[in-house]
């Protein structure tokens, strides 16, 4: 019996019993006999059935005795706060991020309680915290302007744009080297690290493209440097090819700002305006998510020629335009949700 499970136990206990109740063996000392258990043992399984029915028989699983955890809800809450307000290099004791590691000494910092790595962990968990890939955040990122941006600039784009019947496009550009590493990761036997063959020239080409929360896309690749000539070129194609008013938001780049670039919306204020985001804020583009999504389709480090990757890149973006549904997800991530509201 020590060595089955506990549920196996319970199941020997409610043969034994059934046994005697059934009449198949009729004293303890048969059923004993039969079963393999001492004779004790089945007259206590008897008189406690007999009592209590079957539940009586159960497993009876209990936690060994003892405080339910050294470390108490008062100092949890310590903990927590600390770990949300603070990070560890800001403690001293620790990187930028919350390990095992820093967690551990930061409990035996503030409880005088000493745990393993795994403890923590298990520690972590039982309270909700789960190991996370943390989102990139610019330090001069301003907190006031972004929630300002949240909360009274883009709802009042979004409602001038409904009254005029406009569209809102989220514009970026990015740029792909064939000298990036490649995404991803490879299997490979332990100590033998894979290889990807790959181009040894340096190639460079950049993407600007827009979107709109109802699955449009737009873009242009090209192979010099961004300067306001290509992008007011950009806006004149974008507004023609939507065929009416559009309300285009960006990041704060130079060329956005410059004075080339401010004199054309000057005289094409009637087909688009531009509307530029909270500086070092890139989480609230939803074009980010199509440019992660070139970056990672995109195999620039394969491409023979500048012209090939544009044409692999310009090929990868004609298929997500004929996929709306897949431009409309990149609107539902987290961090631009409020995009749709």
């Amino acid at each position: 019996m020590r060595r089955l499970t506990p549920a196996g136990r319970e199941v020997v206990r409610l043969r034994v019993v059934a046994a005697l109740e059934s009449g198949a063996v009729r004293t303890y000392r048969q059923a004993a006999e039969v079963f393999g258990v001492s004779e004790r043992s089945v007259g206590t399984w008897w008189r406690a059935y007999r009592a209590g029915g079957r539940e009586a028989l159960a497993v009876r699983r209990s936690r060994r005795p003892g405080p339910e955890e050294l470390i108490s809800a008062e100092e949890r809450g310590v903990l927590f706060r600390a770990m949300a307000d603070y990070s560890p290099g800001e403690l001293l004791i620790g990187g930028p991020l919350w390990t095992r590691v820093a967690v551990r000494e930061l409990v035996r910092m503030v409880t005088g309680v000493v745990m393993t790595e795994r403890g923590v962990g298990k520690w972590l968990r039982r309270h909700g915290f789960a190991p996370q890939r943390p989102a990139r955040r610019a330090y001069q990122q301003q907190e006031d302007k972004v929630r300002a941006w949240l909360e009274e600039e883009y709802p009042a784009i979004a409602a001038r744009a409904r009254a005029e019947k406009a569209v809102v496009a989220w514009a970026d550009q990015c740029g792909l080297r064939s000298d990036a590493v490649p995404p991803g990761r490879s299997w490979a036997p332990k100590g033998r690290t894979p290889v990807v063959r790959v181009t040894g020239r340096r190639l460079r080409i950049n993407v600007l493209s827009a979107i709109a929360s109802r699955g449009a896309l737009w873009f242009t690749v090209f192979t010099g440097r961004f300067t306001a000539k290509v992008f007011t070129a950009f806006l004149d194609r974008l507004a023609r090819q939507a065929g009416r008013k559009v309300h285009v938001i960006a990041d704060r780049h130079p060329v956005h700002r410059s004075r080339a670039v401010t004199a054309w919306l000057a005289e094409n204020s009637e087909r688009i305006e531009l509307h530029l985001m909270p500086g070092y804020s890139p989480e609230l583009n939803p074009d980010e998510l199509l440019n992660a999504d070139i970056k990672r389709h995109v195999h620039a480090s394969r491409a023979r020629s500048a012209d090939d990757l544009a044409g692999e890149t310009r090929r990868f973006l004609w298929r997500r335009q004929r996929q709306p549904r897949i431009v409309r997800g990149y609107f539902h991530a987290r961090h631009v949700r409020y995009t749709t509201m």
